[in-house]
Formats: C-alpha cells, structure tokens, sequence
C-alpha cells in the first residue's frame, strides 16, 4: 500500500480528523488513536485500521508519554481548538524541535487565525463563512446544508489528508517536516471553487433554486416514481437531453424549448407527472444503457447490491457484517488494503503501542497504576 511505513497519531476527536485518519489508515499508515482515560464509548465510527491507546492528558506523566509518540512518528492528527495542544507543552514549535521531520496537521473550523480561530462551531457554521451555504437550497426555502460532508469531510477531513500527503512527499526532498493549517471554511470554499470560477458562464445569474445546477433546471432534478422512490435527471448537454424526452416518451415539439428559462417550471411540472407513471425499476428498464443521464436514487442499504457497483466491487462488508464504501481512488499497483476487523476498544492496544515506542513492562505497568494510562482487554466470544 502506498503509505506503508507511515506511523501517524491521531489525537481522537469528531467527524473531521478520524476520517483522515482512516483515509491513511485505509492506504496502509498504522494509526495510532489517542483516546481519553475514563472514556466508556468511543464516538469514532471511523476507526477503520486504527489501534487504541488511552491516555490521561490532564497529568504531566500522560503529556509526556504523549510526546515521546509524536516525536517518533511522521504524523500527528490534532483536532483541538487553537492553543489546547500549547497548554500541554505539546504545540508544534515545541514537538518540531524534537522531531524536524513531524507533519503537524492542526484541523480546525475557522483555522488557527483570525477573529473566529477559537470559536465553536460545525460543519453547518463553517460552510455558511466559506459562502456555499448561501447557494445550497430550493428557491422557495432557506438555504441548508447538505448533511455535514462539505465542510467536515471534503472540506476538512479529506483536505487534509491531501495536505498530509503532500507534505510527506515533500518531505523526501527537503528532509524537513512542517505544520499544516487546515480550515474547513477554507477547504470547503477551495472545494467550491467551481462556483467562484464559473461566475463568469452565466451558471449562477438567478436566484438560488432557479440556476441550471442547484434545482432550478428540470433536466437536472430528482423525480418521484409511482413506488414512492426516486430518479436522478443530469440531461444537460443537448444530445443527452434527446435521450431523455425519448425516454420519457414525450414529444419534443409539443414541449417548451430545454433553455427556456421561463417555461422551466412547466416543464418540471410535465416531467413531475410523467415519472410518477411508472416505478423506480421500469424506468431503470428503459434509460439503462442510454445516454439520457438518468439513473436510481440508492439508498444506503441498495448500493452495494446494484449490478455496476457490485460488479467494481465499490461496497466492502466487515467483520460484523457491516456495509461502507472501498477506499478510492483505486491505485493499480499499491491499492488501498481496508481492515475488515472491529472497530477498536478505547485503550485496546495501550500496551502493544507503549513496548513498540521503547517502554519496558515496569514503566507501562507503572504508568497504569499510577492511571496516567488504561489498558482494555478484549472479551472472548464464547
């Protein structure tokens, strides 16, 4: 895989950071999870390949343990507000003096300057600063977020496990590490960048809700089917707009003009009720292998049972039966190699991590007495 050999701790925090840390986990870095002591449930749903360590941050002896892993590993994951890490004597000016070589990777929602660096948030907040939210939502509603994956996951945590990467690579040429400050107001804007590059095309001249992409246009829209499901439409380019009115069996010289603006929502109107004819699988019958552009809403519990993603094997099943997608991309030669095993316990894997990073029996066992450390045993399945 491409990142074997890559040792990353990551400090455990919410959505953003565990699944960067998964993403190199996924593509082969072993990944170190440092959890909170006294900590029943892990909230990381993302721990894909990951092992546990618990640490008690409060106490110097934990700070300090903490250190010695960060100083001998290539990567560490920090999700904190600014200034956390710096209480703990753990910042990056201290933890690069130790280890030239240390990517510091501080993800943050409004990143580690200005006004807002030490302000609260979520996914919703920090993609309303990054200016998409405002071109998210219907006409005739308020503007909303598209679940948390702009900001959180495209934004954040897939941002910066590119900003880590590229570090990395550059790391083999200059031999030094380097701090990266990722926002996800910035990485979602940079995500967005489309919207501010193509104001110019004309693409978004309308109010929100009425342009070619953001539900105004009729041949870029969700219909309903007589069962109750849905289909996608992205019938933009005239000759696939063609396959869409044959299919849908309509007449295009009784049908308004596809670029008539003003004629748009009856158009949607005509389309809304002619969906509505036939179920989800009959138009899959008809628009499969057409260039209409017009394929199934999925949901979560269909996609790894369509023929296409089945055939690309895009879904993998775990240990525990449990469906999520294949790491991507997919690399020819070193491809992603995703653990199937359980998510770990907080602590699981205290004492294995400890005696690989130079700490004898005595110190671990001393260290757990002393509840700088917790150690959590699996239970055998009988």
């Amino acid at each position: 895989m491409a990142l074997v050999g890559v040792r990353v701790v990551e400090l455990a925090g919410l959505a953003p950071a565990p699944f960067c840390g998964m993403v190199l986990a996924d593509f082969g870095a072993k990944v170190i999870r440092v959890d909170r002591t006294r900590n029943t449930m892990a909230m990381d749903v993302q721990a894909r390949g990951k092992r546990s360590v618990a640490l008690n941050l409060k106490k110097p002896e934990g700070a300090a343990v903490l250190r010695s892993l960060c100083i001998q590993s290539d990567v560490v994951i920090e999700p904190f507000r600014k200034g956390v890490m710096e209480k703990l004597g753990l910042g990056p000016e201290e933890l690069l003096k130790e280890n030239p070589r240390l990517i510091y990777a501080r993800l943050t929602g409004f990143g580690q300057s200005g006004s807002y660096a030490k302000a609260a948030g979520h996914d919703i907040n920090y993609v309303s600063m990054s200016g998409l939210l405002s071109m998210l939502g219907r006409s005739t509603e308020n503007p909303y977020a598209p679940i948390n994956l702009v900001a959180d996951f495209a934004g954040g945590g897939l941002t910066c496990a590119m900003g880590i990467i590229l570090a990395l690579y550059e790391r083999t040429r200059s031999g030094k590490g380097q701090v990266i400050d990722a926002s996800m107001v910035e990485g979602a804007a940079y995500v967005g960048s489309f919207v501010w590059k193509s104001q110019n095309l004309g693409l978004w001249n309308r109010s929100r809700g009425q342009n070619l992409l953001d539900s105004g246009a009729p041949f870029y829209e969700t219909y309903k089917t007589a069962d109750g499901k849905y289909m996608a439409v992205g019938a933009i380019e005239p000759q696939f707009y063609d396959e869409l009115i044959k299919g849908l069996g309509l007449d295009p010289s009784e049908l308004p003009l596809q670029m008539s603006f003003s004629d748009w929502p009856e158009l949607k109107r005509i389309f809304t009720k002619t969906f509505a004819t036939k179920t989800r699988a009959q138009w899959c019958q008809i628009f499969d292998g057409t260039d209409a552009c017009v394929t199934p809403v999925l949901s979560l519990d269909e996609v790894s049972s369509h023929p296409h993603n089945k055939e690309r094997g895009s879904f993998i099943k775990d240990g525990q039966g449990e469906v999520s997608p294949r790491p991507a991309p997919l690399l020819s030669r070193t491809p992603a190699s995703p653990s199937l095993s359980r998510d770990p316990f907080i602590g699981e894997h205290t004492r294995d991590v400890l005696a690989e990073y130079g700490y004898s029996t005595g110190q671990i066992d001393s260290l757990l007495s002393a509840g700088i450390i917790e150690c959590s045993k699996t239970k055998s399945r009988l």
